[in-house]
């Protein structure tokens, strides 16, 4: 219901009631009150173009008309019953004929509890119990995930150093933690604990960062040579780089991945995915009694999601929906290239044209601790410029999307060339 009660007046509602005065997700000073297509507005009727798309989940814009109908039908059926329905099973066949991975599909509602599910499932295949991730890599909100996510303090791999308070020790003493697009570290590290690593989990591309030719594949052929479960985090690059997410895109298949985001539509909906035997353990009467990874979700493949994304999966199908989605990545970064090159200011774009932000530094970032070297105070000047100038982005990342308008990247480009201008003093 809208309301005629000012942002200010909101904020400070949430702070009364709400930790840091927020959800925990983003600029707690941010109160949407809605949004249509590739735009937002706040609750003073400011008007914004989204790149930040509720953090990837609305590639199609939001209140797409076909979406906002398939729901619509769905609500007067039902919206959800614990039990299995029609409208979650035929999104699951969509995911396993899409998914180079997937034989299978399990249904949870966010992505945070896939990770966390696929790197159970990992340890009851295997029997093993450390998992490798990557220096940060984000997976989540799992006591395994929030290791060495952020770190302030850079200390000698493979240590772990935990990123939020109430993690047991134990769980740090079976994390080891690597640098992305070091293969030969990898590779020593996995020879010396191959018979205690249950996965390797990895986001095909770490956060803003692409992995260097090889490195997936580096990554691919270790596991597979000691029984490890590769696991590919495409929470956020599936369905976005390619209809068969990063897999596809960079041509490596992994052994399991987890989906989230885009495949329910704007809706909660998350899946694990991948090879059969690996999803037998989810299945008793196949796991045996010891073998089994338990796993209930009370909102897990409900209908309203699904048929949110089966909707949205069908629109990307159509011919030049990701052509399109590429083209406007690319005009962006090409954007911020020309204005921060004129204005003298060293950075990198880094990134997926699907995908991407700039980094305020003159070395090549390959890794986490080449983006620690990102000067902060810059971005947010230019993120706080672009916000002026009616661009909502996350401070780290920029979606770009499929209901971008002529219009909105060419206002996007002129409060680009304004913000470069501010930077340049």
């Amino acid at each position: 219901m809208k309301t005629s009660i000012s942002q200010g007046d909101w904020k400070a509602r949430a702070a009364a009631v709400l930790p840091a005065a927020g959800f925990g997700n983003f600029d707690p000073g941010v109160v949407i009150r809605s949004g249509k297509g590739s735009r937002v507005w706040d609750e003073d009727g400011n008007e914004f173009i989204d790149y930040l798309i509720g953090s990837g989940p609305m590639i199609l814009g939001h209140g797409h008309p076909e979406v906002l109908e398939a729901v619509q039908e769905q609500l007067a059926d039902g919206m959800t019953f614990f039990a299995n329905n029609a409208r979650g099973i035929e999104l699951a066949e969509v995911l396993v004929e899409a998914v180079p991975c997937a034989d299978q599909v399990r249904y949870v509602s966010t992505g945070g509890e896939a990770d966390m599910y696929a790197m159970r499932l990992a340890r009851a295949f295997t029997g093993r119990d450390k998992i490798l991730k990557f220096e940060g890599g984000y997976h989540g909100m799992s006591g395994e995930a929030l290791m060495s996510l952020s770190p302030s303090k850079l200390i000698n791999f493979p240590q772990a150093v935990p990123d939020s308070a109430g993690i047991p020790e134990s769980v740090r003493d079976n994390m080891l933690i690597a640098p992305f697009n070091d293969a030969e570290f990898v590779s020593s590290l996995i020879e010396e604990h191959a018979d205690e690593i249950a996965c390797v989990i990895v986001e095909p591309l770490q956060r803003l960062i692409p992995p260097e030719p090889g490195f997936l594949q580096a990554l691919r052929d270790l596991t597979s040579k000691h029984g490890i479960v590769l696991v590919f985090d495409e929470v956020v690059t599936g369905f976005r780089f390619a209809y068969g997410g990063a897999q596809e895109y960079y041509g490596v298949t992994p052994d399991l991945c987890t989906l989230g985001k885009i495949i329910g539509g704007g809706f909660p909906l998350a899946a694990i995915a991948g090879k059969k035997e690996i999803m037998d353990h989810f299945d008793k009467s196949i796991a045996g009694a010891e073998g089994f990874t338990f796993q209930i979700g009370t909102l897990s493949g409900n209908p309203v999601a699904s048929v949110a994304g089966l909707k949205t999966l069908e629109i990307l199908r159509r011919p030049g929906a990701y052509e399109t989605i590429r083209k406007n990545g690319e005009r962006l970064m090409a954007a911020y290239q020309t204005h921060l090159d004129g204005a003298g200011l060293a950075h990198q774009i880094v990134g997926e044209p699907f995908l991407f932000d700039v980094v305020f530094t003159d070395q090549p970032v390959k890794n986490y601790r080449d983006m620690f070297r990102n000067d902060a105070d810059k971005a947010k000047i230019l993120n706080r410029s672009l916000r002026a100038g009616g661009i909502l982005k996350p401070d780290s990342k920029l979606y770009a999307h499929l209901a971008l308008t002529e219009a909105d990247l060419a206002q996007t480009e002129a409060a680009l060339e304004a913000g470069a201008r501010e930077l340049a003093g």
